[in-house]
């Protein structure tokens, strides 16, 4: 009846599909889905042979403050319409499939995970869309993993201003000290792995401020997993 009255249609190209949830064949072939090789540390796609293990250059200079990062599409024109039609637009009806995504290209880190932790929104951001974008990934994740969902674990303390147009470094200016683990959950994170999640890894600026929180408060191994990731190196990015 839901589809009668509202017909289902692809959130890339609003053409019509048969179940809510689905692309288009053409839509579908205009994602770009990251495979190996990568870098071994932050998932970025390399353009030629690489061996397995391997380290890109950004990451050999500055290891990042997580052990792996994994990520299932390239950030294009494609995958930043799902983002955005994901974290503005509402359309939730993708997420399922997302987590199916996620939990395929996230096995490895997945892989004897005691909790998926989603970057929290501000309180006063999370009024406005009324829901966290983060939140619906591992709630999705979890379904398809079966490593549970530790939805209050950290904290953002500090509204941040939009990331978007800001350079690496401004990027971790604006969010340092913005995330701590709540005090009650500082117990159930002593000594765990853990897999934050998260839409978009762009210069790894929110999710190195989640990590960090999250080893202070005794976390032994953190992960990240995201649905999209840019692959320029870092240093270009603005």
């Amino acid at each position: 009846m839901a589809d009668l009255i509202w017909p289902p249609v692809s959130p890339l190209s609003g053409a019509p599909v048969e179940r809510a949830g689905a692309l288009t064949g053409a839509d579908f072939s205009k994602l770009h889905f990251i495979a190996r090789p990568y870098c071994e540390l932050c998932g970025a796609p390399f353009d030629y042979p690489a061996f397995e293990g391997m380290a890109c250059a950004p990451c050999s200079a500055h290891a990042p403050v997580w052990a792996k990062a994994r990520s299932v599409l390239v950030y294009d024109a494609a995958s930043r319409g799902l983002a955005l039609s994901l974290k503005h637009a509402g359309r939730t009806d993708m997420v399922a499939a997302y987590g199916g995504w996620m939990a395929r290209a996230g096995a490895e880190v997945l892989e004897g995970a005691d909790a998926l932790i989603p970057v929290p929104l501000h309180p006063s951001r999370l009024r406005s869309r009324r829901f966290n974008q983060s939140l619906l990934l591992a709630l999705a994740v979890a379904k398809v993993s079966g490593v549970p969902v530790d939805a209050h674990a950290l904290a953002r303390t500090r509204r941040t201003g939009t990331q978007g147009g800001l350079t690496a470094k401004s990027r971790a200016r604006n969010v340092a000290g913005a995330f701590e683990a709540r005090s009650d959950a500082k117990a159930r994170l002593t000594g765990k792995t853990l897999v934050l999640i998260d839409d978009v890894h762009t210069t790894g600026a929110t999710l190195s401020a989640c990590v960090r929180a999250l080893k202070r408060a005794g976390a032994a191994n953190v992960n990240a997993l995201t649905l999209a990731r840019v692959v320029k190196p870092v240093s270009t990015l603005k």
